[in-house]
């Protein structure tokens, strides 16, 4: 259970009144995808509904079915998420904004190369051109969905490239465990040779190339390496 602290206020008005739940910020976005895969008791900070949560100020139940229809705080939590909005403060706001930001800088840089130069761009470079563009962040929208607006504002920018990279490997055998955990979620072909070496073909991000494979350097600085 989030605690009160860091708890942040979920407000829904109706028929004159507001209905206060108080939640984990940092769980808003998933709840809202999939109520049923979080824990209820995780994402509040009580169990229980206000008109004012601060001032301690909380609905009779004949108020809470006649508004929500149903007394299961989850469901009330659905409505008070879908209808309403989150109320935070101007510190809260800003740190989740820009906790957001960069994860959708990161998430641009990790995917996405210079054509011409074959590398990805320096994170700073897409920060700046995310502020020339005024891209704005919703702290609660999906981080995939926002990914996708930023790249769309970035094109015009940037030069992108989100073609995928084909890359051979051959390790030694003694290096298979070490490399694998890594490549694996990656892997197009594998085998293992006649000497014991894995030899094996990924396809992978592009911006993420250059990590993967000094990885596999550093589980085995004797692995070939070839870019098809």
């Amino acid at each position: 259970m989030v605690s009160l602290d860091e708890a942040v206020l979920a407000r829904y008005e109706y028929g004159g009144k507001r209905y206060e739940i108080l939640v984990d910020p940092e769980m808003v976005e998933a709840f809202k995808s999939d109520p049923s895969g979080i824990n209820i008791d995780d994402f509040l900070a009580t169990d229980e509904v206000w008109h004012d949560a601060r001032g301690g100020d909380r609905p009779t139940e004949e108020a809470i079915e006649n508004t929500f229809g149903t007394q299961e705080i989850s469901e009330i939590s659905k409505i008070i998420l879908e209808k309403g909005n989150i109320q935070l403060t101007t510190s809260q706001r800003k740190e989740m904004v820009e906790q957001k930001r960069q994860l959708i800088i990161q998430e641009i840089h990790s995917t996405a190369i210079d054509p011409k130069a074959k590398t990805p761009h320096p994170k700073t470079r897409i920060e700046l051109a995310l502020e020339e563009s005024r891209f704005s962040v919703d702290p609660f929208k999906r981080l995939e969905v926002q990914v996708k607006d930023a790249i769309n504002i970035l094109k015009p920018l940037i030069p992108l490239s989100f073609e995928p990279v084909r890359i051979a490997f051959r390790i030694s055998g003694s290096a298979y465990g070490q490399s694998s955990k890594f490549l694996r979620a990656y892997l197009d072909k594998e085998e293992w040779l006649s000497n014991g070496d894995w030899a094996c073909i990924i396809e992978c991000p592009p911006g993420m190339a250059g990590n993967i494979i000094g990885k596999v350097k550093s589980a085995d600085s004797k692995a070939e390496v070839k870019e098809l």
